[in-house]
């Protein structure tokens, strides 16, 4: 890196100077000469010298630094509420793994159902009315599920029927029979098809539209279908079994009688717990019950197993965050608590604890911060947490919009 200093080193530098003619003043000053033309180094590239003490930064000062950036902003942790802000009473609630008795519509009203009885209570108002109370011979209620719109509330039944009811006069639209032989456990709406799982083993698209309202079924499951998702898309339906069976299914099939797009049989039990991932439209979550107790991540598009966590209890129900890349997991033996796991390193954020029996049922409001959770007895409660945030601090993420060709270039050479 310095020629002439090298050439020197290499020449005149090696040469011994003489006792005999060198003066102890002579030999202080070439000395001192050396040290200022840093003749005493052993090395010319010297990679690891010790950085000076006032060069080092510590880890404090290095965050200052970066949050001094306006291009990179330190994101603050967000505080997230160890307990519940409201709890409610929820006599009779079914204690069955296979049901799903609770989902808050896009309207803000939650839809719960209790035996025979469904009650809606408005989150904006807190008022609670009843909406329906089914006969004995047609109850109980085994599942109930939104409209996308909010309008409109589908009520699956033990007699195999499925009702659809006006939630803002109380009025009864139509009754789905013949569809299944058993129980529906299960419900998830597509815009104008309405899907059901039942206890037959057997998943139909119903379009409520027409006269004779099925239009596909889906074949595969040979246990009850306890869990129903849509894909955002609307492409993909995910269904998940007491077979310990998942299967992703393709709207797209032309055939009435429609074989399914991926088999999963990763899980060692049931798996009623279906949550399709909003940032990423080809991500599938998926839970086990008692015997697997985990959380898998699938692929849809490859039906690759993306990871697996062992959660340690039986997953009872899973909803991502709107907002964020986190996911929420409801449990039952032995804690009974929610998770919240950061996706994708699936490190555990926080564990909320409150219920005293297996939290069976979540529902997510529709500005996507706070969650409802409802466990049977001895519990017989429904809590709600601001897990996901508080309302009206939250910002999506605006999309981004694809640049213009040339939009960098004034002008084209």
């Amino acid at each position: 890196m310095d020629f002439d200093y090298a050439h020197y080193a290499l020449t005149e530098g090696g040469r011994k100077v003489q006792d005999e003619v060198t003066s102890p003043s002579r030999k202080a000053y070439i000395q001192g000469l050396g040290q200022i033309l840093n003749m005493n180094r052993t090395r010319i590239l010297a990679f690891r010298n010790k950085p000076q003490p006032q060069a080092l930064l510590s880890t404090s000062s290095i965050h200052s630094v970066s949050s001094s950036d306006p291009h990179q902003p330190v994101k603050p942790r967000r505080y997230i509420p160890q307990t519940c802000e409201k709890t409610l009473d929820l006599p009779d609630i079914a204690d069955d793994f296979y049901l799903n008795l609770l989902d808050w519509s896009s309207a803000n009203v939650l839809a719960v159902a209790l035996g025979h009885t469904v009650y809606l209570r408005n989150a904006s108002t807190d008022l609670t009315y009843e909406l329906v109370t089914v006969d004995e011979e047609e109850g109980p209620v085994t599942c109930v599920n939104w409209t996308q719109d909010g309008k409109s509330l589908a009520v699956g039944l033990h007699n195999s029927e499925v009702q659809l009811w006006d939630s803002s006069d109380g009025r009864l639209i139509r009754t789905l029979k013949r569809g299944h032989q058993s129980r529906v456990g299960s419900l998830a709406w597509n815009n104008h098809i309405l899907t059901t799982g039942g206890m037959d083993g057997r998943v139909i698209n119903n379009d409520v539209r027409i006269r004779s309202p099925i239009v596909a079924t889906y074949v595969g499951h040979t246990e009850e279908v306890c869990g129903l998702k849509w894909s955002a898309s609307g492409r993909q339906l995910a269904s998940g079994g007491n077979d310990s069976v998942v299967h992703v299914w393709d709207l797209s099939s032309n055939s009435t009688r429609r074989q399914w797009l991926h088999r999963f049989q990763q899980h060692r039990a049931s798996v009623k717990a279906l949550a399709w991932c909003p940032f990423q439209s080809s991500l599938l979550a998926t839970g086990g019950g008692g015997r697997d107790q985990t959380i898998k991540f699938w692929n849809t598009l490859t039906g690759a197993c993306l990871n697996s966590v062992d959660t340690g209890s039986q997953v009872c129900s899973l909803l991502w965050s709107k907002n964020e890349r986190e996911l929420l997991s409801s449990h039952g033996y032995t804690q009974n608590q929610l998770t919240l796991w950061k996706y994708p390193s699936l490190v555990k954020m926080a564990q909320l604890t409150g219920h005293t029996s297996r939290v069976l049922y979540m529902a997510q409001s529709p500005d996507g911060c706070t969650v409802a959770s409802a466990a049977p007895a001895p519990d017989e409660t429904l809590m709600f947490w601001n897990v996901f945030g508080v309302p009206g601090t939250v910002k999506k993420p605006v999309p981004k919009v694809a640049p213009k060709p040339f939009s960098n270039w004034n002008h084209i050479r």
